[in-house]
């Protein structure tokens, strides 16, 4: 009969225990909206468009191309959020595509005041720009340690969705994955936070937010699937320590200051892993160092793979080309990479970034793997627009199906390598190639335009 009543009594007591923890964390949610709020701005932007300028992709449609019409102009909003991350200044974080090519910005705060701002600079790799406003009263949010970020994390996201008459709507999640990239363009600089906090067109700019009321990101984009501009459960967010920097230089110099390597890179696949003999698919595989470079002048070297850079390890590409842009100029950064199969540190002095645009003949013998290549005389250099003083095989002529066409090498192409080794002519390609076939994999570095990248090749059984 004790026991009974014990059982019968602590039943009771765990459904209090579960009332009291999820009031808790309903009422975290509602202190963090609380005080994120009265941060978080509706921009809105004026635009003038020609009427031949018109795209599916700006603010309004419904106004088609007309050839030859006159260049008539209208005059259309767009609208998204920012983040006052200076109220005494006056400074408010937001998304570069929001106030790009505007004609006026106008910020509207959550007392529905309405202030004229200006811009204080902008970035587009990074899609981040800061603006200013003159206005009493307002309040900022601090910046969190995004790199604190783990996935699974609850976030809270606030912005203005579609209209400014939605303005501070705050939606929930949690951090679905970190370190995302090559999202909008593998041209610009990203480490997106990926979360299912319902993002929609307007929120870009706003503010995305942890259990402590930080703001830990800028939400900026939404994948959609490819039928309709609204949430489908992933967006995206610029983590706050790599605004804090952007932000810190926009104010400070205008511009943002980035180091440079000096390095074309590109990711280790399977196939390349195999063809290189590596154990590991992380790092980043250099394709081409360019002259006079931070690189060159470190002696990095055409198929090093760095994985590590000043003590931090290196996942890819992408993340690779964050932590050098990050790391101040003439600071000296030891990189460990392999080559050859072994593993190696040089210390590289980083110099800052100033340009970031930088960046069938009778002589012709056929691979089995469908490529066709001649060595580099003058009226083969002259037909393919290679220079006649490189050192390699120019590819003639690839068979349509083949290993080398289905790995995207093209008529042109210039042949340096095969595997580790460097190539001088096509007796050197053709036994290299004929020694590769131990492998499964035969690895070329191929230039094109002046850039050199590694081409993986599938050797058939």
């Amino acid at each position: 009969m004790k026991k009974g009543i014990i059982v019968f009594l602590v039943l009771p007591l765990m459904l209090v225990a579960q009332s009291s923890v999820l009031s808790q964390f309903s009422n975290t949610f509602a202190d963090v909206a609380e005080k994120a709020n009265p941060a978080v701005v509706t921009i809105m932007t004026d635009r003038v468009y020609k009427l031949n300028d018109l795209h599916s992709n700006v603010p309004f449609q419904g106004f088609p191309f007309v050839p030859n019409m006159p260049d008539r102009e209208y005059h259309g909003q767009a609208l998204g959020s920012g983040v006052i991350v200076d109220q005494d200044k006056g400074y408010i974080l937001t998304n570069n595509h929001v106030i790009e090519d505007a004609d006026a910005i106008k910020i509207k705060l959550i007392d529905k005041r309405v202030v004229d701002a200006t811009i204080v600079g902008t970035d587009p790799k990074s899609d981040l720009a800061v603006v200013q406003v003159k206005a009493d009263d307002l309040h900022e949010l601090p910046l969190g340690d995004s790199d604190q970020l783990r996935v699974g994390e609850w976030v809270l996201a606030v912005g203005s969705p579609f209209s400014e008459n939605l303005s501070h709507t705050v939606t929930a999640g949690i951090v679905s994955a970190l370190g995302r990239s090559n999202i909008m363009s593998g041209n610009n600089y990203e480490d997106f936070i990926q979360t299912d906090a319902a993002i929609n067109p307007g929120n870009s700019g706003g503010a995305l937010l942890n259990l402590k009321g930080e703001l830990i990101g800028i939400n900026t984009a939404i994948a959609t699937g490819g039928y309709e501009k609204a949430n489908r459960g992933v967006g995206f967010a610029i983590p706050s320590n790599m605004a804090r920097k952007v932000m810190n230089d926009l104010i400070d110099k205008g511009y943002v200051v980035r180091s440079w390597l000096g390095v074309y890179i590109q990711e280790v696949d399977e196939k390349v892993a195999r063809a290189m003999d590596l154990n590991t698919r992380n790092g980043a595989l250099v394709g081409n160092v360019v002259e006079n470079s931070p690189a060159e002048k470190a002696g990095l070297e055409e198929g090093d793979v760095i994985i590590k850079f000043n003590g931090v390890d290196i996942d890819g590409p992408a993340h690779l080309k964050n932590v050098v842009s990050s790391t101040p100029p003439g600071e000296v950064a030891p990189v460990t990479i392999l080559r050859n199969g072994r593993s190696k540190t040089v210390k590289v002095k980083l110099e800052e970034l100033k340009d970031e645009t930088v960046a069938m003949d009778r002589g012709s013998s056929r691979s089995e793997f469908g490529l066709t290549v001649a060595d580099v005389s003058r009226s083969v250099a002259n037909r393919f627009g290679v220079d006649s003083n490189e050192s390699g095989v120019v590819v003639t002529d690839v068979a349509q199906g083949s290993a080398g066409d289905q790995a995207g090498i093209r008529p042109g192409d210039l042949i340096t390598r095969v595997g580790t080794e460097k190539v001088k002519s096509k007796k050197d390609f053709l036994g290299l190639v004929k020694d590769q076939k131990k492998k499964d994999t035969l690895l070329l570095l191929v230039k094109r335009d002046n850039i050199s990248r590694f081409y993986a090749l599938e050797i058939e059984e």
